[in-house]
């Protein structure tokens, strides 16, 4: 587990090994990070922590020498932040709260959420004002919300650099407010991810790259500016393996996790290994 950056997946948490089964697969597939969700990401639903394998999951973690750092949460897709109804951005609130407690459970100290959708006809800047509240009014100390960029479609909001600057600027605590930069969905937004430099020089002047703690590193299907955000492995689609290679690469992130979220076959573990390797090797082959 002694890679020259830091490349991983999205793991699965499911039973009977639940957290425990998840490293293993990442050790499988020779990754020094990893993400999870804490339970299914359609529904409220959770297992209940103390059948989390938690205890030995951590144990584990010290006997192969993984760094909690570079364990990430993804939250559900079921909250929307961004919501014009009150009883979602109340649920929202509830099911949020609940996740950190799951994160701090697992010794994990950051969690990628998606920042929501306009909806029932409000404005861009109430979407982003509804988001903004929600995070302020969360009962978190410990663990980093990572604001996810996102690709446009269907209301989001996030889409660009300055969105995402706007609910930082709107964020009290400023040290528990952070970036998942997913390369599929600014592409798919219109980024240029053949000019890399560019699309981190901007990063850092809009938002400041002491704010990028994560990297999902995907290609996707679509032409750029699609807005359509669906994923495809890395090589096979339209951002291509060379521009994600230099991307993964880059010195100004060389310290900030990065993880697929590609499209998996028959075996995860199968995939990830592969993929992996070729990240790794700088190649296709």
């Amino acid at each position: 587990m002694n890679n020259k950056i830091l490349i991983g997946s999205m793991q699965s948490v499911t039973a009977p090994n639940y957290l425990l089964q998840a490293l293993s697969d990442a050790i499988a597939c020779n990754e020094n990070c990893f993400m999870v969700y804490t339970g299914s990401p359609q529904f409220f639903r959770r297992t209940a922590l103390p059948q989390m394998k938690i205890a030995e999951f951590k144990k584990k973690c010290i006997e192969v020498n993984f760094d909690l750092n570079n364990l990430i949460v993804h939250a559900p897709y079921v909250m929307n932040l961004a919501s014009a109804d009150a009883r979602i951005q109340e649920l929202s609130l509830e099911f949020l709260n609940s996740e950190i407690k799951r994160c701090i459970a697992f010794g994990a100290n950051k969690i990628v959420v998606h920042p929501g959708s306009a909806t029932n006809g409000i404005s861009l800047i109430q979407a982003i004002t509804n988001c903004i509240n929600i995070i302020n009014k969360l009962d978190n100390t410990e663990v980093t919300i990572c604001i996810e960029t996102m690709s446009g479609k269907g209301g989001e909001i996030g889409v660009d650099f300055t969105q995402i600057n706007q609910v930082i600027a709107g964020v009290k605590n400023k040290h528990l407010i952070g970036v998942c930069l997913d390369t599929c969905h600014i592409h798919d937004a219109g980024y240029d991810l053949s000019k890399i430099d560019d699309v981190i020089d901007e990063f850092d002047k809009v938002i400041g790259l002491k704010y990028l703690k994560v990297v999902h590193l995907n290609d996707s299907k679509n032409p750029r500016g699609s807005h359509k955000d669906r994923h495809e492995r890395i090589g096979m689609g339209s951002i291509g393996f060379d521009n994600l290679i230099n991307f993964a690469y880059h010195l100004k992130l060389k310290d900030i996790p990065k993880i697929l979220e590609t499209p998996v076959g028959d075996s995860l573990v199968e995939t990830y290994s592969e993929e992996v390797k070729h990240i790794l090797n700088k190649s296709l082959k």
